[in-house]
């Protein structure tokens, strides 16, 4: 009972979601400081799918505020 344009948003968010669990973090300074690489797939990929930026994105992943 749920619209194909609908479906295929829920089906996108859902894609992203799983990308964004597969993402390498990488700790540093005793987990104080993290990174994650530019040329992720991963990262490319939740951006693309949910129109996000993708230095911003990366950006504050990395940062508590």
């Amino acid at each position: 009972g749920v619209k194909e344009s609908h479906q295929m948003t829920i089906f996108r968010i859902i894609a992203a979601i799983l990308h964004l669990g597969n993402l390498k973090i990488q700790g540093e300074r005793d987990g104080e400081v993290c990174s994650i690489s530019s040329e992720d797939e991963h990262l490319n990929n939740f951006c693309s799918l949910l129109g996000v930026e993708h230095s911003q994105m990366q950006h504050w992943l990395c940062h508590r505020k």
